[in-house]
């Protein structure tokens, strides 16, 4: 018997963030062999990992890295990694990729999911940031995108120019800090569960696996 209402997946991630990256789309895969896949919903969360970075500044990704971290060494090794585990689900990713703030990111997606292509303009934004290496911090590189992915490339222009979806960017971040959530990607289950982490496909379908047996057996309610 299915589940009265849909099982609700959050996914709290940024823009910036190769395991969010990845483990979207370790998700999707445990998702598509999810015997009741169709019974869920899943929603895109903001959640800026260093806001305080001036938008419309960017600098290079090993420089950026390499000035937190120390070791220009070490930064490339993790990259060679993350290079090497997105290959596994068939990603394209870059290490000449640029950083900068990703608000405005944020409220693009925020304002497609308005008009059904959240899902699609966070891929394209992905993609266009780790698999081209192409700028996503700047007004007119977030409307190539729109345009991209089928919205109207005036209406995004005139979404970014102002300061509208910003409350709504901000409110997934205040949600995201009164439920615990300090790093990403970060999935939340019903309002009941949460994993943290990019982590295997295994264990994400298990997961969902555990979710909804437990919901069947009434043992979680969504909230």
């Amino acid at each position: 018997m299915e589940a009265a209402t849909p099982l609700r997946v959050e996914i709290w991630s940024d823009l910036v963030c190769p395991w969010c990256y990845l483990g979207r789309a370790r998700f999707a895969v445990a998702l598509e062999t999810f015997e009741h896949r169709d019974a869920i919903t899943v929603s895109h969360r903001s959640f800026e990992l260093d806001p305080a970075t001036p938008r419309g500044e960017t600098t290079t990704l090993l420089a950026h890295l390499s000035a937190r971290f120390g070791s220009a060494e070490r930064v490339e090794a993790g990259e060679r990694r993350l290079m090497d585990l997105t290959a596994e689900v068939g990603l394209g990713y870059r290490m000449d990729r640029l950083n900068g703030n990703t608000f405005d990111a944020h409220r693009l997606i925020q304002f497609a999911a308005e008009r059904g292509l959240g899902d699609e303009t966070l891929s394209g934004l992905y993609r266009t940031n780790f698999a081209e290496g192409r700028s996503i911090f700047d007004v007119a590189s977030l409307v190539e995108v729109a345009a991209d992915v089928g919205l109207d490339p005036g209406d995004a222009l005139t979404v970014l120019e102002s300061d509208a979806y910003a409350e709504r960017v901000r409110e997934d971040e205040r949600l995201a800090a009164s439920l615990g959530i300090a790093g990403v990607p970060f999935f939340v289950l019903d309002r009941a569960y949460g994993i943290g982490g990019a982590q295997p496909i295994e264990t994400l379908k298990a997961v969902l696996d555990q979710v909804w047996a437990d919901r069947q057996a009434g043992q979680a309610a969504p909230v």
